[in-house]
């Protein structure tokens, strides 16, 4: 079974990505194969260059093809990416053809920025049989 997780409550990556998943990818004893991760909030910290949560992962998720999407007004508010939202206006209105949007110098290589539909794009090939939200 392949799953995807959204991390959307806090210290979702830092605890429960961090301290139970990743230990159980690494193992190999997690029990399903993971397609992606998308990180909305301040979980997209953990996608930090030297974070050592962030560090373990990216290296995983390049060796087993896992997708890292970090939500993109969140990580613009984080300094984590430059440009502007995808998906949305500064209104709050809706485009109708996506910004640029790009990840910031200091995210771990692999790590994409983007919204719900970059997402689906991402994960349309190879899709998930589950989504969890933690």
């Amino acid at each position: 079974m392949r799953v995807a997780y959204v991390l959307a409550t806090p210290r979702a990556a830092s605890y429960k990505l961090g301290q139970m998943i990743l230990p159980q990818l690494e193992a190999g004893t997690h029990g399903v194969e993971v397609a992606g991760i998308f990180f909305f909030d301040d979980n997209t910290l953990v996608l930090q260059k030297g974070n050592p949560i962030g560090e373990r992962l990216g290296r995983l998720a390049q060796e087993k093809g896992i997708l890292l999407m970090m939500c993109d007004g969140c990580a613009l508010e984080r300094g984590l990416a430059i440009g502007q939202p995808r998906w949305g206006n500064p209104d709050s209105s809706g485009r109708q053809e996506p910004a640029e949007c790009r990840v910031a110098p200091q995210v771990l290589e692999g790590v994409q920025v983007g919204c719900f539909p970059d997402l689906y794009a991402a994960m349309a090939a190879h899709p998930p049989d589950q989504v969890i939200t933690l």
